[in-house]
């Protein structure tokens, strides 16, 4: 998350908004923050209650037997404005998504809104 955070100009630059979530409260985001990460300057949303209900909906939340059951998958998407899911990958738990990626499928996305103007 800290490489999102480094990235929020280039991210405004390609019309997107960075949105973290995770099934964590919000008070263990802001102890995170505080002894982990840093302050991360994009909005950080907690799927904590009910339990990772958002997760669910978007087929992230790792579920029994899985390994490490109740959590999310380290997933990125990039949703457009019309809702759709324009890209979604889900990673490794300890691998950090390349950011290269996502400004591969950002760029994609407003390609393909420039085509249909």
């Amino acid at each position: 998350m800290p490489g999102y955070n480094a990235e929020l100009a280039r991210f405004a630059g390609l019309d997107a908004q960075v949105v973290g979530i995770s099934v964590d409260s919000v008070y263990s985001h802001m102890a995170w923050q505080k002894h982990d990460t840093g302050v991360l300057n994009f909005p950080l949303g907690s799927d904590f209650y009910p339990h990772g209900e958002v997760a669910r909906k978007y087929g992230i939340l790792r579920e029994s037997p899985m390994p490490l059951p109740g959590i999310n998958e380290r997933a990125v998407l990039v949703v457009n404005k019309q809702g759709i899911i324009a890209f979604a990958k889900v990673y490794d738990l300890g691998e950090l998504p390349p950011n290269e990626e996502v400004f591969a499928a950002l760029a994609n996305v407003q390609a393909t809104a420039t085509a249909a103007k």
